[in-house]
């Protein structure tokens, strides 16, 4: 059960501000109040993996996830972001939302391996950057840590065409994976390089299962 209605927890995120200059090395794509509403709302409302718990969200950028985590009610959201200017916009928008509970640390996510926030969340999210351009392979660096981070569950969204090498990476990894919803993602035209005003990608919203219970 979510403590907020889906829509009402995407009009709150309509008022969480962005990337002011995205930068096109970090791969900076905003996450959609929309998809990051039915992402929280999801994990909260068929999983309850959100309300009371530790939540890490991994290359957390200006906060979105971090924010709809929060607002469904997790004890605590630690963001993790590379990017000082997204974590200036991160704390500005908790300041401005007024919410407890939330921080952001300055990391590199893929530094976090052997750290010591192994283990330390219930759940952890990401919109992680999908590997393209000069990330060749970063989504899955990203998804390696966040199952060491996690004890309970991760939550990520991939390219759907790189369905089934997930699922088999993953299984090598010892976790259990499963799309549980396929979103058409809207990228507008933040960098040189895209030709058109937006382009829609297939992506899948992926939960990974990591609790002992098989």
């Amino acid at each position: 059960m979510a403590r907020l209605k889906l829509k009402k927890l995407e009009e709150y995120l309509q008022s969480v501000d962005g990337f002011e200059q995205p930068k096109i090395l970090l791969e900076q794509y905003p996450t959609p109040p929309h998809i990051a509403a039915c992402m929280a709302h999801n994990m909260q409302a068929q999983h309850e993996d959100i309300e009371g718990k530790l939540v890490g969200d991994l290359g957390c950028g200006c906060g979105m996830l971090s924010i709809a985590a929060t607002l469904l009610g997790a004890q605590l959201t630690v963001g993790f972001e590379l990017d000082g200017d997204a974590i200036d916009t991160f704390r500005s928008n908790v300041v401005e939302m007024e919410l407890p509970n939330v921080d952001c640390i300055r990391a590199d996510v893929l530094q976090l391996k052997g750290s010591k926030w192994e283990k330390t969340f219930d759940t952890v999210v990401m919109n992680p950057p999908f590997g393209t351009k000069h990330n060749a392979g970063m989504d899955m660096q990203f998804l390696e840590v966040a199952l060491r981070l996690a004890n309970r569950a991760v939550y990520s969204l991939h390219k759907t065409s790189t369905r089934a090498y997930i699922q088999k990476k993953v299984q090598e990894w010892g976790a259990r994976g499963s799309v549980i919803a396929e979103l058409r993602y809207n990228i507008e035209a933040s960098y040189k390089f895209h030709k058109h005003k937006s382009k829609d990608i297939e992506v899948d919203f992926w939960r990974f299962d990591i609790s002992k219970d098989k």
